[in-house]
This record gives structure tokens, C-alpha cells and sequence, in this order.
């Protein structure tokens, strides 16, 4: 089975690798990053709008691939604050202003996976509930000098230095990195032959 992750993203590449390890599937497998417009549309719920980005990010790296034999994962994340969702910060100001309005609430994240393989074609979005803890001047400036939120939803990365930006998770942790594995196994299971599904 040749796996094809439609993300640059690293955090997902190594949620990928940890997935097929476990399964002992080789994990070798190619990333062909997808380039979609990520665009909300208007009025779109964030839970409708990763599902629908991550089919979208699948179908466009199938499509490169239409003579190959070959399974593609597609993935999109977003934070979803009262109904809003945030993607990546363009900046270091809208990073901030986007932590300043997280601080001390919980907030939902969301990651749509799209698998297809030929004809085959599954999808669910996995969603998790964030608490963030109250953030004082000193903690977000010392967050943000990191440099990590660009490049992350919401902000912040909880699996790395954003870690100490967070309270709780109830959920998936691997949903709120960017690539929920226990989903993504079901939907291999669906459409790839001779994935073995652990559940």
C-alpha cells in the first residue's frame, strides 16, 4: 500500500509514521502538499469547513495521481471559537490577538480526514474541547517569542511550547495536533485493502 500525505505539515508527517509503525506497515510514504484555497465560505460552520477542506486537499493530490495505485490522506485543522474559526495568524499581531481571545476559555478544535483510495472515498471530522489558562502579558510575550504560532491554528501548538498555554484537553490529543489517529485508522480501514484497523 503506497501512502500519500496531502500536508507539508510535520506534526502530521510524524502522526503518520507513528500510525503505520504501530500497524506494522512500512512507513515509508510520500508528502505531495495540496494547494487549495482555504478560504471560509460565508456562513460555514468550522466542523463543515474542515470536512470539506480535507476532501478537497485529498481529491487535488489524487488527481495528480490518477494512474497510480496509491492512498491518499487529506487533513485540515481550525480552532473554533464561538462558532468562529481561526486559522493560521498571518503575523505576530494577529497571533496575539487571537491568544488574547482564547485566554481562559475553552474553545473547540476540529480536524476533517478525508482518505481515498481509486473510487474509495471516507471522511469524519474529530473535534476536542481546549481550555486555555488565563495568559498574563509575561506568558503570552514569552509564547510568542517562540516564534511558534505561526504556521498553527488558533495560534498555538499544544504539543509543543503552547503546551504551557493549555489547562486541559478533553478529547483527542492527536486531533488537536492536526491528524487524529484512531479516525484516520477507521477510514483506512474503510477504503484501503489489507489495512488491518486495530478496533
Amino acid at each position: 500500500m503506497r501512502v500519500v500525505l496531502a500536508s507539508r505539515s510535520p506534526r502530521r508527517v510524524d502522526l503518520l509514521r507513528q500510525l503505520l509503525d504501530e500497524h506494522g506497515v512500512s512507513d515509508t510514504f510520500d508528502v505531495d502538499p495540496a494547494d487549495v484555497d482555504e478560504t471560509p465560505r460565508p456562513g460555514e460552520f468550522p466542523r463543515d469547513m474542515v470536512l470539506r477542506l480535507a476532501v478537497d486537499k485529498a481529491a487535488a493530490v489524487a488527481a495528480r495521481h490518477i494512474n497510480d495505485d496509491i492512498v491518499v490522506i487529506g487533513a485540515d485543522t481550525t480552532v473554533d471559537v464561538d462558532g468562529e474559526s481561526l486559522g493560521q495568524p498571518a503575523d505576530m499581531a494577529e497571533a496575539a490577538s487571537m491568544l488574547r481571545r482564547l485566554s481562559g476559555r475553552t474553545h473547540w478544535v476540529h480536524t476533517g480526514v478525508c482518505v481515498m483510495a481509486g473510487a474509495r472515498r471516507a471522511s469524519r471530522v474529530e473535534s476536542a474541547r481546549v481550555t486555555m489558562v488565563p495568559l498574563t502579558d509575561e506568558l503570552l510575550g514569552r509564547y510568542l517569542a517562540t516564534g511558534e504560532s505561526l504556521g498553527k491554528a488558533g495560534a498555538y501548538a499544544v504539543q509543543g511550547e503552547g503546551a504551557m498555554l493549555v489547562g486541559s484537553v478533553a478529547g483527542s490529543m492527536t486531533a488537536v495536533i492536526g491528524l487524529p489517529l484512531g479516525v484516520l485508522a477507521d477510514l483506512l480501514g474503510e477504503v484501503a485493502p489489507g489495512w488491518n484497523s486495530p478496533r
